[in-house]
């Protein structure tokens, strides 16, 4: 990459990884929104309450704020990967992305979807002062194939009942959620909906649950002045402010407190 850097990181990423050994993954949400090319390999892939088979030539699209995960379970993959913020779209698109299917298992469009791929690593890499437009419109361009091909259904694995569990937690979250509660409301053992939410989704029944409350928190934190830290707490299923600062912290690795701080300046 240059010297001199013309587009920000925080802003436009893109990556190529290959050679992933073992059952790596990676786990999170974030304010960019993801596109994920599976070159060559497969994964298991979570995204907000359902699981998907990701093999060579699928393309995951994911928009900001969506709890994701990656399972890989083979010795070799080789994936392309695109975060950016909404100043890459195209204006016309912004409303569509919305109604965007997460999963693209179209072999019509894969090749295409590579090529402009490899124009966004090449322009990318080359990062000079025409590299951020260009950039822009070459994201435009694939974004316009997702939004034209976007007619399909959705291919997911997993059990029905996993995604009961999730969409419970979803909304739910500012109460008490036990496993043995959510399990017996399914009509499942308790030991049955953890092992199978593990598998399904690549996080523990708890660590979905915090994951999520902490996400919410995050907004109500940023966007909610007129809230406490305490009421953010409580609002969002922790009966322990301390606790739940404490796993803020760990978290994102600034404590709530500072968080409303730097809202206020």
């Amino acid at each position: 990459m240059a010297d001199k850097s013309f587009v920000d990181s925080s802003e436009y990423y893109f990556d190529k990884a290959s050679k992933i050994k073992g059952n790596k993954s990676s786990s999170h949400y974030h304010s960019l929104l993801e596109i994920y090319y599976m070159k060559k390999g497969s994964c298991n892939y979570f995204i907000d309450d359902k699981s998907y088979r990701v093999e060579t030539g699928d393309l995951v699209f994911i928009p900001s704020g969506i709890i994701h995960k990656t399972n890989y379970d083979v010795d070799f993959h080789d994936r392309w990967l695109i975060n950016c913020s909404g100043d890459f779209l195209p204006d016309s698109v912004k409303k569509a992305i919305k109604n965007l299917p997460h999963f693209f298992k179209k072999s019509n469009i894969t090749a295409q979807c590579e090529k402009v791929m490899e124009r966004i690593s090449e322009e990318y890499q080359k990062n000079d002062e025409y590299s951020l437009d260009a950039l822009k419109c070459l994201t435009g361009e694939l974004i316009f194939l997702l939004v034209r091909n976007a007619d399909q259904e959705e291919e997911t694995v997993g059990s029905e009942f996993i995604g009961k569990a999730i969409k419970y937690i979803q909304e739910n979250f500012s109460q008490e959620i036990t496993l043995s509660q959510v399990a017996e409301l399914l009509s499942v053992s308790a030991e049955h909906l953890s092992r199978t939410f593990k598998r399904e989704t690549g996080f523990n029944f708890s660590e979905y649950l915090t994951l999520f409350r902490l996400q919410k928190a995050e907004y109500m934190l940023k966007n909610e002045p007129g809230r406490s830290v305490h009421a953010v707490a409580f609002a969002c299923g922790f009966n322990d402010s301390n606790y739940f600062s404490y796993k803020y912290k760990k978290q994102y690795g600034v404590s709530p407190k500072k968080v409303k701080k730097l809202k206020k300046l």
